[in-house]
């Protein structure tokens, strides 16, 4: 092996440590009501979603 080589394979010759899946995960309490504190409202619900029809006044 020529000294490049050598420094690749000591760099890059094997893979990173294994994440855990608690480090990846982050528990945390649920705020009340849902969003914020705000309620759920079906008759509003609706200006939350895009239309290309509505958009266009169609």
């Amino acid at each position: 092996m020529d000294s490049s080589a050598a420094v690749r394979q000591a760099r890059f010759g094997q893979l990173p440590e294994r994440t855990r899946y608690e480090d990846m995960v982050e528990a945390k309490p649920a705020e009340p009501g849902g969003r914020a504190g705000s309620s759920y409202n079906p008759e509003g619900s609706w200006n939350f979603f895009s239309c290309l029809a509505v958009d266009l006044g169609l």
